[in-house]
């Protein structure tokens, strides 16, 4: 050796620094799990030797449980905060509270002694003509109101583009497709820090204010996941292991999903069917308890004031007949066509956005957006509200009191028998709201297209559901009316008899908002089990199940993809989706580098390199591990080695004249041989999170198959552009 510095010297200690990865690279999920086990196996052996070590390890045991109860009180409170604030700031485009001005408008008509039908007529609210003008009543004061509802909505709008440009970037959009990429072991550095959780908050209040077609549904789970991020640096456990991690924020998704539906169990669900890659049963446990915790502050808070964790909670107590399932299914299946329509209208727009100058004026393009929503919006009662309360309005089953134009019925009160009405001929309000509530769907299913995408926080779960409902309450409403004037159709007579309450338009739009929302996500047993959480109805499962299989059956029969998963694909992010078959005959040979003509592969030899010559190899390439191989003649494989690693070890290596590579490298990398297919390699990337793959032909290197190239060749075999994966 003579004072050269070999690389196989042993380095006892680990290095601060080895193990960590660069920012867009994938974890290694057997690597971090191998590391959990020995850190878990040694605070066992310890725990046996002293007291004090007992209580580390029952502390250790613990802290997943007590990290589960922050991310819950965390995302709980953040939801609530958003909840009141968004709806002070919807009513404040309308008018304002002179009790307060910090009351919305139903809290600021609690204390007002207005009769039941006049409730929202309160002396304490003034619409902004009335301020001003000192009156309501007429044009003038129309277009007042007019204008200051548009005006308010360019402020919110503008404000939140400009947050999201100016700090937080990553704040934009719905979110869950990137942490469906994370959660499979990409890394997103500052996707899920302090920053994005902070303007996400902001942003998504001032965005859903400004009565955009958007959700706060899909950025709640962003949110969540920035609490579970954040708080797992409170402990080691979590802060230094990736795979770990992911565990952690698999259970702030469905805390997301909790606090955003009021259902706890549905966004447990949720998590595991839609975000979740990883997902073993401890996560299971604790996902249920975060998204327990989550429920109970949000309830505890009561952002409503209605004692309900919603604000369509809805309860029907009329049962539905075998012969509703057809218009169910035929909701179904209009949630499956407007589904795919959706997802196609959707991410063409979104890929013009990125290929077209269009993408480097986002301020603009929010801004027109939210102008052309204003606009068209404020006429229209159902478009005028926010898309909550339409849907809340659209799921409500009428009853004596309610003065809404969709209860406007020509009333018989002599044959009412207790709470329920019979089903009655529609009066002129109903007719009215039938044409507006048409334009509205009109409106929505377009104006939607152009919504998610944009640089605010813009979730799309309310907006699916919007378009599902009113559709269904169109239908219901045509049902209804159908059974009172021709009860005596064979299809009516054995069970709608005149006087009878048959027909609930209100589970109609249920059925047709979980119609659509499934058309979109490709949501199923989530879903169904969300919306009866929402409506407390477990006699109402078979429809919502047959309209969520419907629509799932013909989305799918046009496009595979649901929406976030055509996101994560325009993207290019790296997931390799778990849930499509690979059934091309190629092996590994065919996707391995170095190919036929290219240079061959770079690798670490095990005799006679010196540190410079490792230097020298990583200053003059870029990949992000090699080979380690025992001589170039031989080329017999002895393990694999991270770029980051061999930099930091380099480092350590030129201050204490060291040696670089025992500590850092993996002896038992993953290999399969030449003629391995590819079926099966896929099959191992999925399943074990691999980043990479040497593949082997009796024991000697051949080449390498990296997650890049898996996903290069898959997008290859369906025909699509294979340099699309890419991190965009």
């Amino acid at each position: 050796m003579n004072g050269t510095r070999t690389m196989m010297d042993f380095l006892e200690e680990p290095l601060p620094g080895v193990g960590t990865y660069e920012d867009f690279n994938t974890i290694d999920w057997v690597r971090e799990k191998s590391r959990d086990r020995d850190r878990h196996r040694e605070i066992t052996n310890r725990s046996k030797e002293s007291t004090w070590a007992l209580l580390h390890s029952v502390s250790d045991a613990f802290s997943g449980w007590l990290l589960m109860l922050l991310i819950g009180l965390l995302a709980g409170s953040l939801a609530g905060l958003i909840d009141i604030s968004a709806h002070w700031m919807t009513d404040l485009k309308e008018g304002v509270c002179l009790a307060g001005f910090w009351f919305n408008h139903e809290h600021c008509c609690w204390k007002s002694n207005t009769t039941f039908t006049d409730r929202d007529k309160c002396p304490e609210w003034k619409s902004w003509s009335q301020l001003i003008l000192g009156h309501g009543e007429g044009a003038f004061a129309y277009i007042l109101n007019y204008l200051m509802y548009v005006i308010w909505a360019l402020m919110f709008s503008l404000l939140a583009v400009l947050l999201v440009k100016g700090f937080a970037p990553y704040a934009c959009g719905s979110g869950i497709p990137e942490i469906k990429t994370i959660l499979s072991g990409f890394i997103i550095r500052g996707y899920l820090g302090k920053w994005t959780l902070v303007i996400k908050t902001i942003t998504l209040v001032l965005a859903v204010s400004s009565g955009l077609s958007l959700g706060k549904e899909g950025p709640l789970v962003h949110v969540a996941c920035c609490c579970g991020n954040i708080l797992c640096h409170l402990f080691t456990k979590y802060r230094k292991n990736e795979a770990k991690r992911r565990e952690v924020l698999s259970a702030a998704a469905a805390a997301g999903v909790s606090v955003a539906f009021g259902a706890p169990i549905g966004g447990v669900l949720f998590s595991l069917e839609e975000v979740s890659y990883y997902f073993p049963l401890k996560t299971l446990w604790r996902s249920f308890f975060a998204a327990l915790v989550a429920a109970f502050t949000l309830r505890s808070i009561n952002p409503f004031g209605n004692s309900r964790l919603v604000l369509f909670y809805v309860e029907f107590h009329m049962p539905w007949h075998l012969l509703e399932l057809v218009p169910f299914i035929l909701l179904g299946i209009f949630g499956g066509l407007w589904g795919a329509f959706f997802i196609r209208s959707n991410i063409a727009w979104c890929r013009r956005r990125k290929t077209t100058r269009l993408g480097k004026y986002p301020v603009l393009e929010v801004l027109v957006v939210t102008a052309i929503t204003a606009v068209l919006a404020f006429p229209n009662e159902y478009t005028r509200m926010s898309t909550s309360e339409l849907i809340s309005e659209l799921f409500n089953d009428c009853g004596i009191l309610d003065s809404s134009k969709l209860c406007e019925y020509v009333n018989d009160f002599n044959s009412t028998k207790g709470d329920d009405l019979p089903d009655r001929a529609a009066g002129p309000g109903v007719y009215t709201a039938m044409w507006q509530l048409a334009l509205a769907l009109v409106m929505k299913v377009f104006i939607t297209i152009f919504t998610f995408g944009m640089k605010v926080p813009s979730g799309l779960f309310i907006p699916s559901m919007a378009v599902g409902a009113i559709a269904g309450r169109l239908l219901g409403v045509a049902v209804e009316q159908l059974a009172f004037y021709h009860h005596d159709w064979a299809i009516f007579s054995g069970w709608c008899s005149q006087g009878a309450d048959c027909i609930t338009p209100g589970l109609y739009a249920m059925v047709g908002a979980a119609a659509c929302l499934g058309g979109v996500t490709r949501m199923t047993v989530s879903l169904v089990v969300i919306m009866f959480e929402l409506t407390g109805g477990l006699e109402y499962i078979v429809p919502l199940m047959a309209a969520a299989m419907t629509s799932k059956w013909v989305a799918d029969a046009i496009g595979r993809e649901g929406i976030y998963d055509a996101h994560i694909r325009l993207n290019g992010y790296p997931f390799l989706e778990a849930k499509e078959e690979f059934s091309h005959k190629t092996r590994a040979m065919d996707v391995m580098r170095p190919r036929k003509n290219d240079p061959p592969l770079t690798v670490i030899t095990q005799d006679a390199m010196t540190v410079e010559d490792v230097e020298a190899i990583v200053s003059s390439t870029t990949y992000s591990g090699y080979p380690v191989v025992v001589s170039r003649a031989s080329q017999r494989l002895v393990g694999f080695v991270l770029r980051r690693d061999l930099i930091i070890s380099i480092e350590n290596a030129r201050k204490k004249q060291d040696g670089i590579l025992r500590s850092i490298l993996d002896l038992s990398p993953f290999t399969v041989t030449d003629e391995t297919p590819m079926e099966i390699v896929v099959d191992i990337f999925r399943k074990l999170g691999l980043r990479q793959c040497l593949v082997t032909h009796n024991g000697k290197l051949l080449g390498i198959i990296t997650k890049k190239d898996v996903l290069k060749h898959i997008a290859q075999m369906a025909n699509q552009d294979p340099d699309s994966i890419l991190f965009n």
